[in-house]
């Protein structure tokens, strides 16, 4: 099923249109539902969703991991006019009280694996095991025949889904039947996925990716749908192949670590025909598609969805799509910025899908202004239009006077053969302003005199964009959708037992910084490399 025109379907309207569907509708380890049973299972859910509801907002909180319940709960939330929250399972003590307080939700449903992360804490909502006996006594009651679906219209409300919070606090977005149903339509038919197909959901469903370009793309297209309850690197392709999958979905390093796993000679021999996500950098996005033998898309992709990027054929290797129609790169007082100058990326018509954060006036403020959206992330665009994605406005440094992005920078470091990964973050300069400081992952012995003459040859790198401060490390910190936590380095700064590694003088040459030194208050010279 897909929108017909400018009519964008719910996803009580995909739901109710699987009822009587028995081709393979969910799988799970190893139990499996046609449609039917999981719309029936739905419609189980929504019957005690309204049982349990009480005065005030009709919101749901679920803390859970991929398994069949959520599914579940999700499509019960549709029919029955509920709100599903969903909660980070990363988030502990006041963090996730907070959370559900924001929210305003009215029950929390979890499992034996996260209940006790609930015991104790003040939230002011009812908490409910879905492992305990009660819970299945009370679901199972209710049938299918007796539930009538509550029409839905596709700007009401369905998901209230939190941004990584990489930047601060998580914000809760508020997502409608079409933001969820519309892509999810969309991706089923430019990828022309039907129900002998197999979407693979392991990317964690609290988050937008999992549900509007994994969990929606099956549900639009009669596949079946296969969740991996956390994903897992090295059960990645033995899942593709046990499953089947045709399509699977990712946010952030996925595609990183699965390329980390031993390769084989025939890991091409896997029916996956589509990897669909955002943030991987272009080495993995051609190393994957190669060694797997599928095609990779890299979207452009936000949780607020204020703004859609078309990839037309023919979109040039590390560019997230064409700046076409209501798109702009605007500097900071609204001008267009010329090609090749780093500015916002701005949908110039409005706010697209975004439909506000939820109880946040401040940061709807923020995003929408001058009835424009304003979507925090920077890019520039080439003389053909095409734009790269730079990073975030929290992200941007300012050395020396001038305004650098961090994924470019990042793009260069990681052709270094050795850097399986890099993240590049603002530390202070003493003066003013910020230096550059970039953590690496890298695999075997890191060589400072090889990396500087490295650094040396990269010819697009600008003498500002040169690290002072290298961080070699075991492992980035990261959100529990694999964003790295860059706010955690640049406030550890170089105090970590890590290796850290600088350049106290303009020439390119690195020496350790031992742990008595605070570069603060030394004299560091020319502040950049001289060309």
């Amino acid at each position: 099923m897909t929108a017909q025109g400018d009519q964008v379907p719910t996803v009580t309207e995909l739901l109710l249109a699987r009822a009587d569907d028995a081709n393979p509708g969910l799988v799970f380890e190893d139990r499996q539902w046609s449609w039917a049973d999981h719309v029936r299972e739905c419609a189980d859910r929504a019957a005690l969703l309204r049982s349990l509801r009480r005065p005030g907002p009709f919101h749901v909180g679920v803390l859970l991991d991929n398994v069949p319940e959520l599914s579940f709960l999700l499509g019960g939330a549709a029919l029955a006019g509920a709100v599903l929250v969903g909660l980070n399972t990363s988030r502990r003590g006041e963090a996730l009280v907070r959370d559900i307080q924001l929210t305003d939700c009215q029950v929390v449903l979890t499992d034996s694996r996260y209940v006790e992360l609930l015991q104790g804490l003040n939230t002011g909502a009812r908490v409910l095991d879905i492992d305990s006996a009660a819970w299945h006594v009370t679901a199972f009651r209710h049938q299918y025949s007796q539930l009538a679906a509550v029409p839905a219209e596709p700007d009401d409300l369905l998901m209230l889904i939190f941004t990584s919070g990489t930047s601060g606090e998580p914000k809760a977005v508020r997502c409608t039947h079409a933001k969820i149903a519309g892509p999810g339509a969309m991706l089923a038919a430019r990828y022309e996925l039907g129900p002998g197909d197999t979407t693979y959901v392991s990317m964690p469903m609290f988050h937008s990716n999992a549900i509007i370009a994994g969990w929606a793309v099956g549900l639009a297209a009669g596949a079946r749908i296969a969740l991996r309850r956390r994903f897992s690197a090295s059960g990645f392709l033995p899942d593709v192949r046990g499953y089947g999958a045709t399509y699977a979905n990712y946010v952030g390093k996925p595609l990183s670590f699965i390329l980390s796993t031993p390769e084989q000679p025939d890991d091409a021999d896997n029916p996956l025909k589509v990897m669909f996500g955002n943030e991987a950098n272009p080495r993995d996005v051609e190393a994957f598609a190669t060694r797997f033998g599928c095609e990779v898309v890299d979207a452009y992709g936000s949780t607020e969805g204020g703004i859609v990027v078309p990839r037309p054929p023919g979109t040039p290797a590390g560019s997230i799509g064409r700046m076409e129609g209501n798109l702009a790169v605007l500097d900071p007082a609204g001008s267009p910025c010329p090609p090749g100058e780093v500015g916002e990326l701005v949908n110039t018509r409005g706010a697209g899908q975004f439909a506000g954060y939820y109880r946040d006036s401040a940061a709807d403020a923020d995003r929408l202004r001058n009835g424009r959206f304003w979507s925090g992330d920077l890019a520039y665009r080439d003389e053909h239009d095409y734009l790269y994605f730079v990073g975030r406005t929290s992200e941007w440094l300012r050395v020396d006077g001038e305004n650098l992005g961090t994924a470019p920078i990042e793009r260069i470091l990681l052709r270094h053969p050795l850097v399986a990964e890099a993240a590049v973050y603002a530390v202070p300069d003493p003066s003013t302003g910020d230096q550059v400081m970039a953590a690496l992952v890298v695999r075997g012995e890191f060589d400072p005199d090889e990396f500087a003459a490295f650094l040396a040859d990269q010819s697009d790198l600008g003498p500002k964009q040169v690290p002072r401060f290298i961080r070699i490390t075991a492992r980035l910190p990261r959100t529990a959708t694999y964003k790295v936590l860059k706010r955690t380095l640049s406030a550890q700064r170089w105090r970590t037992p890590d290796t850290v590694w600088w350049r106290q003088g303009p020439k390119l040459e690195f020496g350790p910084l031992t742990p008595s030194c605070d570069p603060i208050r030394l004299d560091w010279g020319a502040r950049s490399v001289r060309p």
